[in-house]
């Protein structure tokens, strides 16, 4: 039994007593954790409310300290294993049975619901990354990708079903950009583009990163010329139509930059089931369909005067911000033309399963790990061996705060046309943006001036190519990171060296990204990062990499040995544990018991951080314990052995918590 079904068994057992004592149905009800272990393991203050509903119900006046003495005697007549107190005016504190949970937990999984959805569970589905396929991934979608990428293996953790998808915009303005300075300024056929292609991979280049900088010179030139902006509109609609020579260069450049971005983000362990594509959305009528069902249910109208005249717009009451989130609720511009936001409440149904239409499917690629990710076309013919896409219970679009309203008019969009479905079925993980420090800055090459230094950070811009490619930042945290292992293991191979500093390197980017709320802007330093002090990454890991070496030590019967003496001497353990020594081992175990709970928490307030300050302070309590304890030559057997089980426990703890970040714990650091 977990900490958490102990937790749900004693809430369940208090809320049948006020039942049946009190005839008060309460549903549900809330416990706390105390501050202390010497106060309890768990503290309900159900008295406070129990009290108030009995006035309400019968206008009679009960003390709550009462109430709560009479749910202790009850609870302590059953055979629960628990010791109940009652503490100020009328908090129930529970004190569980130390020996015997700590017999069940060295026993236990962790998280005895990972990965176990079956095949037919409802399907939590998660958007993120959705780079513009138009030049090289930056860092800003980086931060995009480690929150999707953590809150999916943390709902997976949780036993839900899950898909990630990852959205590629191929028929948008920023593709439409680069295609302008192929055609236009470089001057290139497709033909021309492939051979390009193929010169820049045996230089060791990439085309990610030449059309990073292409991309950042059409801005330029737009500047100059407005004939070029011009073409920019005439390759768009050449683009979205389809059939033609442009919109197959736009369709490799787009291709092209999707599988190089595919290879930065599995650089950092994220993967992807599905890319729908907006060519797909535009060309299977998918926009039509939507459209149909929203004039058939009236929640779109057409503008015959004003200044949204000749548009369909979402009725929505009026936003009191700027005009542009005024012009988020048009649908349909006056020429006719689908705004991004009208494509979107079109995706969002067809993830909910309430479009009535589907993609056609093809295989993309595999990954080295044999991991398959799929991608939409117009072409039916490998739809047979297609996995089942789509069809959500709850979706959830993690997109950077600045598209917060047009993320809450699709929500509305969509739960006006499915209300069964609701504004539940859409979540919107917004996060703020992601800036250098000046020394950050400087590393990576940037000019910066007197005036630079003195700010707090640097911005970024991919318009004019200022910003930080991923790649070039996960290769510079490797690199230092490679410097610290050199200088810790001179005498391990190069091979493995580089391997361990590819798994400092991520963990130290990952949780440096995730420590931090969504909406707190993240500014990024190398130092910081890859600290091995303070609450980073890499104290996490050495935490856990420390924990792994007590049992390298013990030997293969070391555990074993603890956890039979452990389970065959309840009553020394007992005594042990309820000592003030004892108060702190119990402490270490508790925390690292908390884990499942600290999920739960992260999936239902949407904030994968939680479980990252989680880590933190379960890898800062081990610690402690690991310098006050003499682990290994503690001379009394039992509590060795009691030591010894709850360093396992905080261990498998600490490296489920990290995983679920994302974050590998290396052989050594």
């Amino acid at each position: 039994m977990t900490l958490s079904d102990l937790q749900n068994a004693f809430r369940a057992r208090v809320i049948k007593i006020a039942n049946s004592e009190f005839g008060i149905d309460l549903g549900n009800i809330s416990s706390e954790v105390p501050p202390k272990t010497e106060l309890g393991d768990l503290a309900f203050p159900v008295a406070f409310e129990l009290a108030k509903r009995i006035k309400q119900s019968t206008g009679e006046k009960k003390n709550p300290r009462e109430i709560a003495e009479t749910l202790k005697v009850i609870l302590e007549t059953e055979d629960n294993g628990a010791r109940v107190n009652v503490a100020g005016a009328g908090y129930l504190n529970v004190f569980f049975d130390r020996a015997e949970f700590l017999n069940q937990s060295a026993h236990s999984d962790i998280l005895p619901r990972a990965n176990s959805a079956t095949p037919d569970a409802p399907k939590q589905m998660v958007e993120h990354t959705s780079v513009n396929p138009n030049k090289a991934a930056h860092i800003g979608h980086v931060r995009n990708s480690v929150l999707g990428d953590s809150f999916v293996r943390m709902l997976r953790a949780r036993g839900e079903r899950v898909e990630v998808q990852n959205y590629i915009d191929n028929t948008g303005v920023q593709v439409a950009d680069v295609v302008v300075g192929f055609i236009y300024l470089e001057k290139l056929a497709l033909d021309e583009i492939k051979s390009l292609d193929a010169k820049l991979a045996s230089e060791g280049k990439t085309f990610d990163y030449y059309c990073w900088d292409l991309y950042a010179r059409v801005g330029q030139e737009y500047l100059l010329d407005e004939d070029l902006k011009q073409k920019r509109i005439e390759v768009l609609h050449a683009i979205e139509q389809g059939g033609n020579e442009t919109s197959a260069l736009a369709d490799y450049v787009a291709t092209r930059n999707v599988e190089c971005i595919l290879k930065t983000m599995n650089r950092l362990d994220i993967r992807y089931d599905l890319l729908p594509r907006e060519s797909e959305i535009i060309h299977l009528h998918f926009w039509q369909r939507a459209f149909e069902l929203m004039k058939e249910r009236g929640v779109i109208q057409f503008q015959t005067d004003g200044k949204h005249k000749g548009c369909w717009v979402m009725p929505f009451e009026s936003h009191t911000g700027t005009d542009e989130h005024e012009a988020d609720k048009i649908l349909v511009r006056s020429n006719g033309t689908v705004t991004y936001t009208g494509k979107d409440i079109a995706y969002q149904l067809w993830k909910l399963g309430e479009l009535g239409l589907d993609f056609n499917y093809r295989l993309f690629s595999k990954y080295p790990n044999g991991k398959e990710v799929w991608v939409t076309t117009t072409d039916p013919t490998e739809n047979s061996r297609a996995p089942k896409f789509g069809k959500g219970e709850t979706v959830y679009n993690v997109i950077d705060s600045r598209q917060s309203y047009p993320q809450e008019i699709v929500k509305k969009g969509v739960a006006a046309i499915s209300p069964e479905k609701g504004e539940r079925a859409s979540v919107h993980l917004a996060y703020e943006m992601v800036a250098l420090s000046p020394a950050a800055a400087a590393e990576l090459g940037f000019q910066i001036t007197d005036e630079d230094k003195q700010r707090s950070f640097i911005e970024m811009s991919g318009r004019k190519g200022l910003g930080v490619k991923a790649d070039d930042l996960i290769s510079r945290l490797e690199e230092n990171a490679l410097k610290e292992v050199e200088a810790r293991h001179s005498d391990i191979s190069r091979e493995e060296k580089r391997f361990i500093a590819n798994q400092i390197a991520v963990g130290a980017l990952r949780y440096f990204l995730l420590k931090f709320t969504r909406n707190t802007v993240i500014i990024f330093d190398f130092n910081e990062a890859l600290s091995f002090e303070g609450e980073t990454g890499c104290f996490c890991q050495y935490s856990a990499v420390r924990a792994n070496s007590i049992f390298r030590k013990l030997g293969a019967s070391g555990l074993r040995d603890a956890l039979k003496l452990v389970s065959e001497k309840r009553e020394s353990v007992s005594e042990i544990l309820n000592t003030e020594d004892g108060n702190e081992i119990w402490s270490l175990i508790m925390r690292a018991a908390r884990l499942e709970e600290s999920i739960a928490h992260a999936v239902t307030q949407c904030e994968p951080s939680i479980v990252a300050k989680y880590a933190f302070s379960l890898a800062k309590e081990f610690n402690n314990f690991y310098h006050k304890h003499k682990i290994i030559s503690e001379e009394n057997a039992v509590k060795r052995a009691v030591l010894i089980v709850a360093a396992d426990i905080a261990r498998r703890s600490l490296t489920d918590s990290l995983s679920t970040l994302g974050i590998v714990v290396p052989g050594k650091m």
